[in-house]
């Protein structure tokens, strides 16, 4: 991490607390401490964004490791899930690069994974009758089963997840987290430097 939010800390505050930032004393968090220690080097950095970014991304990995849970009891990695259920939420036959832009991944992944998934069964690709190049990918009986067993599970992990915040804060969250994710998707990712 490298910077994050409100300007630089006061001259004479050791706290690390600055005004309208999340880096005071009360709290504890991992990027709390790194935003401190890059206050201590670069005082005179804005440090703002980085409590947003920093914890989005941590976040994202701690939910990840723990939501993985039942998908490594079920035998699968993340990314090959992503891909059932692209096919189940999508209800029908989906090619190789339309899979691509529903999960966002790279081509060849999206070719790895659906050759694991094929050979355990869970995924069947047939030909076009038009044009040889193009595969059409649909789940099979045994995928779909396994993708209805395991959403269950992954939903009730998520609702505990974020039973911390109250109804009111996790729609406040989820609506500004639908405006950055807008705006990014608007720009096509993040602004380049």
């Amino acid at each position: 991490m490298t910077a994050t939010n409100g300007g630089p800390t006061p001259a004479g505050d050791t706290t690390g607390a600055r005004p309208g930032g999340d880096t005071g004393p009360g709290r504890s968090d991992t990027v709390s401490a790194v935003v401190r220690q890059w206050q201590t080097v670069h005082p005179q950095l804005d440090t703002g964004p980085m409590e947003i970014i920093g914890r989005i991304n941590r976040c994202a990995a701690l939910l990840q490791q723990a939501e993985d849970a039942p998908l490594r009891r079920a035998g699968l990695s993340r990314a090959e899930f992503d891909l059932l259920g692209a096919l189940r939420r999508t209800g029908h036959e989906l090619t190789p690069g339309e899979l691509v832009r529903e999960t966002f991944s790279s081509g060849a992944a999206v070719t790895k994974r659906l050759k694991q998934l094929a050979e355990r069964g869970l995924v069947e690709r047939r030909g076009d009758t038009r044009d040889r190049r193009v595969a059409h990918v649909r789940l099979t009986d045994a995928g779909r089963e396994l993708v209805d067993g395991i959403l269950p599970e992954q939903l009730a992990y998520e609702t505990a997840v974020l039973s911390v915040l109250e109804p009111d804060g996790q729609g406040e969250l989820a609506g500004l987290l639908a405006e950055l994710l807008g705006r990014l998707e608007g720009l096509g990712g993040a602004p380049r430097a």
